[in-house]
């Protein structure tokens, strides 16, 4: 790889090498990194790693824009190199680090994040590490296949290394749109009206003297693995359109409304779902990620316009973007996280927001963070600022996990991510239910009724009339079976324990 896509010719003389510019980081150092589930740094991650592995001891602060997997979290939690680490995350090293409490970290909204490096509250930016495709001729940035936090950690940063990549192609430029608000109290309206509408410039401004390395970089990103959806998120994908097609035919909901859905099984078959289905076209896609299904929906006329702050793809899917990329810049457009995610434009725009959860209990409280209320499996992403803010939010889930064994339906939540004021729509495969006109116990009884499984609703509706008999109140609960069921399950480990225990 050439310098070529370095178009500010004065930068040509911080072209380096991996070990050089690492030496810019060090013990105590708040290392500041692009990524949003892709777009994120490879050559000094893995540098740091091989300083760790040659007996050089130091602890850095890292904070992302989002998940960024094996090739940053795995390597440097596995070398203990990670002292705090904010935001979201899902590597499972790093997962493991934190429940052990060997890595301190904080789960946070992933809007508030930018501006809350801007006031100060993460503390100093010492070092951003960013990836580009190209650095324009007035040296500003154009990054790879995701924004996430980075125009905030690059204005900030005292110290700026950038991994240019040749993994994606320069004529990336032009499907990003750079925004960052004005911060409070002086913060004007975000213009967006349509999912289409671009507010910005197509790169990241970027103060060139604070450049202290550029690396040439082959790396890709360790693309997503896309299965087929299964039969259970089969028949959610479908209950979720049915519903959708039913309120917009009875004019309780208005055509035309921008959907929001997060990566997986469930997302694909709802996006997959409307390939299928002729009453849905000029779709909006208004969200955090978007993936191959996308692509798909592109090609057959089905979506006006999909924003996000990232693209996860598959390798399959990812080839075809970059050959044809000229046609999707048309219909895709990249932001940062802290506009894809705003509050202000999700509500504005009334997305349709489905995410994901652990578990439900049977007033609509959702988990979607922790295993038994203590062991974090993930952060909670962009999950609270879409269902907090839609104009009509879904949760789903399957009924049960761990091959049946356990009730993803549950008398109490271990852990509150989102309360019910924020879901409006529960869907397993089982059946769906709307809350918003529903009385706590109205709820309880649909769901129990309705979406959890069948093997499982005997023993939740003992536990709620035992509850309402016992207790009574607006949403009654045993909170001494309650504890007693967590302990059980605890001291036990026994898998077939009633429902509600997980």
């Amino acid at each position: 790889m050439g310098t070529e896509n370095i178009r500010y010719r004065p930068l040509l003389d911080r072209v380096t090498d991996a070990r050089t510019a690492a030496r810019h980081i060090q013990h105590g150092t708040n290392l500041f990194i692009s990524g949003f589930t892709a777009g994120y740094p490879k050559l000094i991650p893995r540098e740091l790693a091989r300083r760790a592995q040659e007996g050089e001891r130091f602890k850095i602060n890292l904070f992302a824009g989002a998940s960024t997997g094996e090739q940053v979290d795995g390597i440097l939690a596995r070398t203990d190199l990670v002292h705090w680490r904010r935001p979201y995350m899902s590597d499972r090293a790093m997962r493991e680090k934190i429940n052990r409490g060997e890595i301190l970290y904080k789960d946070d909204h992933l809007s508030s994040l930018s501006a809350q490096v801007r006031a100060g509250d993460w503390g100093n930016a010492d070092v951003a590490v960013v990836e580009a495709v190209a650095i324009t001729e007035k040296g500003h940035l154009i990054p790879s296949m995701s924004v996430g936090n980075t125009p905030t950690y690059v204005r900030e940063a005292d110290k700026i290394i950038i991994e240019l990549s040749n993994s994606a192609p320069p004529e990336l430029e032009g499907i990003h749109d750079i925004f960052i608000p004005e911060d409070p109290p002086y913060r004007m309206p975000i213009p967006i009206y349509r999912a289409a509408d671009r507010i910005g410039k197509p790169f990241i401004e970027m103060d060139t003297s604070r450049v202290v390395a550029i690396l040439l970089s082959d790396q890709e990103d360790t693309c997503a693995i896309f299965h087929d959806p299964d039969e259970v998120a089969l028949l959610i994908g479908e209950q979720i359109l049915d519903f959708v097609q039913h309120e917009i035919e009875r004019g309780r909901l208005r055509p035309g409304l921008p959907w929001q859905s997060g990566v997986g099984d469930v997302a694909n078959a709802v996006l997959g779902g409307f390939l299928e289905n002729d009453f849905f076209h000029n779709l909006e896609l208004y969200s955090e990620v978007l993936q191959d299904s996308v692509l798909d929906l592109i090609d057959l006329g089905k979506v006006r316009a999909g924003s996000g702050s990232a693209l996860t793809l598959s390798h399959k899917a990812r080839r075809r973007f970059f050959n044809e990329l000229y046609r999707y810049k048309e219909k895709i457009v990249l932001r940062p996280v802290e506009i894809s995610n705003s509050p202000e434009v999700i509500n504005r725009l009334g997305v349709l927001s489905i995410n994901t959860a652990l578990e439900i209990d049977i007033y609509g409280h959702v988990n979607s963070t922790h295993v038994m209320g203590s062991q974090m499996m993930n952060g909670i992403g962009g999950s609270g600022d879409f269902m907090r803010n839609a104009g009509l939010s879904f949760m789903v889930t399957p009924s049960t996990a761990r091959n049946s064994s356990i009730s993803a339906i549950v008398p109490m939540v271990s852990h509150v991510d989102h309360s019910e004021h924020s879901v409006d729509i529960i869907v397993t495969e089982q059946g769906l239910v709307d809350t918003r006109s529903l009385t706590p116990r109205q709820v309880a009884e649909a769901i129990i009724a309705k979406c959890a499984h069948p093997e499982y609703r005997p023993q939740l509706r003992e536990y709620y009339e035992r509850a309402l008999k016992k207790h009574g109140g607006h949403e009654p609960h045993d909170l001494e079976e309650v504890f007693f069921m967590h302990r059980r399950f605890q001291t036990t480990g026994d898998m077939r324990v009633p429902p509600g225990t997980v």
